[in-house]
């Protein structure tokens, strides 16, 4: 069983904390108690040289590996066999790539993975806003939309580790095409890079209209997700989200409303996530905690 929301009992060693998202990868050494300490980053879809040797490179060259005793990957997706095959939709080079094992024979220390989502949601749970929180759902809204969601105390994987998903869920019926194949997921419209394709230019700087709407559809994902699990505790981090602020949780709280109607989730909440910028990071480290006391 997995516990999302108590401390391990994993003495103070540190971690080698790798976040693998669609515009940067990052790593740090994170201790058990969510220290982090320097961190150092690459552009995920920027040089002459393949993703995995860049990665490789950065963390010989980064990290003082000698204080590490344990390595924690946090990746999008979706993946195979619990994340050892990963193929996220933002790194089209990586098909049903066996990332966890090559950093593990690289390194030669316990390697661990996981969805970069779900690790976010164990963060959330062991270091961030849903502490003592049984019952949840994070969400990152960045370059991409994921989730993590935790049960009573329990995080969900799924038959293949993909559970969680939320940024494809329909928000549009017959709406823009998404990555996945399918057309109006709410990845296709209201993530980074659908917002910069809608309105041709960086999303940090989006209309107030366009920070509504972007709120408002994540809202009616929450919606049904909160009526399908009983869920009323939503935890949403990442650039777009976070960067929106105001008018976005505003409206997606309206939008969540409108859609999720029925009488369990008149304390609905959506709230930014309690790590901030740090919750990828945070995330990885929890993921080899995580897997360290299984």
């Amino acid at each position: 069983m997995v516990d999302a929301a108590s401390p391990s009992p994993v003495s103070q060693s540190r971690i080698l904390a790798i976040d693998v998202g669609g515009t940067k990868v990052e790593v740090a050494s994170v201790s058990t108690s969510g220290d982090i300490g320097s961190r150092h980053r690459i552009e995920t879809n920027h040089g002459d040289r393949p993703l995995m040797d860049r990665i490789l490179n950065l963390l010989e060259n980064s990290v003082d590996l000698s204080e590490i005793t344990s390595v924690g990957i946090g990746c999008g997706g979706p993946s195979r066999n619990m994340s050892e095959l990963v193929s996220p939709l933002n790194i089209p080079e990586w098909r049903d790539f066996p990332l966890v094992q090559i950093i593990q024979d690289h390194l030669s220390l316990p390697c661990h993975i996981d969805n970069d989502a779900k690790a976010l949601a164990l963060a959330e749970g062991r270091f961030g806003a849903a502490r003592g929180v049984a019952n949840y759902v994070s969400m990152v809204v960045s370059t991409g939309i994921g989730g993590g969601v935790v049960l009573d105390g329990n995080l969900v994987h799924g038959r293949e580790g993909n559970a969680g998903h939320i940024g494809h869920v329909n928000v549009i019926p017959d709406g823009r095409e998404c990555t996945c194949g399918g057309r109006g997921c709410l990845e296709a419209e209201a993530s980074g890079t659908a917002i910069r394709a809608i309105t041709g230019s960086d999303p940090a700087v989006a209309t107030l209209a366009i920070r509504e709407r972007t709120g408002q559809l994540v809202g009616r994902a929450i919606g049904s997700i909160a009526t399908l699990l009983d869920c009323e505790n939503f935890f949403v981090a990442g650039s777009v989200a976070l960067g929106y602020g105001t008018p976005f949780f505003e409206a997606a709280l309206q939008g969540a409303r409108q859609t999720g109607r029925v009488s369990y989730l008149a304390n609905l909440t959506i709230s930014p996530s309690g790590m901030g910028a740090n919750g990828p990071l945070l995330g990885a480290a929890a993921v080899a905690l995580n897997g360290a006391v299984q």
